[in-house]
């Protein structure tokens, strides 16, 4: 079966990479450049090393620091107003996935003659875009490597823009930049990073390829191997870049592979009610993975080894039980919540997200097990 692997052209890795920001700046992205970050890591320091490298190499930039986490339709606007109002010839990205999305976003409508509106779905946002650049600081989204950007419209409805189109020019990953990631936050988003490579290994959709495949599994292998370091010893630099690569290799692997259940019911609850992205993921993780077993067991055996080196042999059942459990349990060993419940969602509200969730038509389609609303429901109060 034939696939298509679309992936971001240039991928530098590296401690102290931040500071080749400027000569990158220079070959790739033009004299005046926008900034696409959010206040949080303004205040804490984290870009100053990044725009430091733009000082030296004489790039004007101008900063557009209001991203909010799951960024609205008005931030993603503001953004590109701002590119266009600097007379911006590049973007960068800096931040978790919110900011990256909202950059990947500010440099397509710069310079498209499309409305935001248009752009939504699979494959119709349609360039062209300003150069682009993406400096990933938590190793989780993976979206430095994506083609994908996700809104929030309206009250709280996610919307995707899925398009080549909008993957970046260069990825930059510097573990030096994730040192401060308090260790929460390192352990939510390396599970993020874990869901995208588990769902990207047993998506059903047909660019599913040998090479997405691969790069999950290698995904899983830095990342199981190295996220209890991470979270526990957050100055462990060596974790710390195995995190980065490892969320890159999934980003890799989902952006062409796709996602499934886990996030379209992780979706509604971070519109809903402001959870961040990894935990929402997290929070639906066991029970979705526990209703999409009898469809995937072959491939969560065959994973299971590769996350937990120790996990016993025996039957493929067996091995298939095995990770999903020891999946929930690495969630609670980390510190994540596990139910519904513990961060305030109320039950009430579950029949309005598993409604919802069926909105996510885009990520279902790839599933391995067909989930109707009662199938949402069902795992919803499950994780309840």
């Amino acid at each position: 079966m034939g696939f298509t692997f679309n992936t971001v052209p240039s991928i530098i890795s590296a401690r102290g990479a931040i500071g080749r920001l400027g000569e990158i700046a220079t070959a790739r992205l033009g004299p005046r450049v926008l900034v696409v970050t959010d206040p949080g890591l303004v205040r804490l320091g984290v870009i100053a090393p990044g725009l430091v490298a733009l000082d030296k190499a004489g790039v004007a930039y101008a900063l557009f620091d209001q991203v909010e986490a799951d960024p609205p339709d008005h931030c993603v606007l503001a953004a590109a107003r701002a590119a266009t109002d600097f007379g911006a010839t590049g973007v960068i990205g800096f931040g978790g996935g919110s900011s990256l999305d909202v950059a990947k976003l500010a440099a397509l409508l710069a310079r498209s003659p499309q409305a935001l509106s248009e752009a939504y779905g699979v494959g119709r946002a349609r360039g062209p875009r300003l150069p682009l650049a993406l400096v990933p600081t938590t190793a989780g989204t993976g979206s430095e490597a994506t083609a994908v950007a996700v809104v929030t419209t309206g009250a709280a409805e996610k919307m995707g823009v899925v398009s080549p189109t909008i993957l970046p020019d260069v990825a930059l990953l510097d573990p030096e930049l994730t040192l401060g990631l308090p260790a929460q936050a390192t352990a939510v988003t390396g599970i993020d990073a874990m869901v995208h490579a588990i769902e990207a290994f047993t998506s059903i959709n047909p660019n599913n390829s040998p090479v997405s495949r691969a790069l999950a599994k290698e995904a899983l292998a830095l990342l199981g191997a190295n996220i209890r370091a991470a979270v526990t010893r957050g100055e462990d630099l060596a974790a710390r870049e195995a995190m980065l690569n490892g969320s890159l290799l999934a980003g890799m692997a989902f952006a062409n592979a796709s996602v499934g259940a886990v996030h379209a019911l992780a979706y509604p609850l971070g519109g809903h009610h402001h959870l961040s992205h990894g935990l929402t993921n997290a929070l639906v993780l066991s029970e979705v993975m526990r209703f999409n077993a009898p469809a995937c067991a072959h491939a969560y055996a065959q994973l299971a080894p590769i996350v937990f080196p120790d996990a016993p042999g025996g039957s493929m059942a067996a091995q298939c039980d095995f990770f999903v459990t020891a999946m929930g349990d690495l969630c609670a060993e980390l510190g994540v919540p596990l139910r519904l419940r513990d961060v305030g969602v109320p039950q009430e509200a579950l029949p309005m997200l598993a409604r919802d969730a069926m909105n996510q038509t885009r990520l279902l389609v790839n599933n391995p097990r067909a989930v109707s609303e009662a199938d949402a429901l069902a795992i919803y109060e499950a994780a309840y």
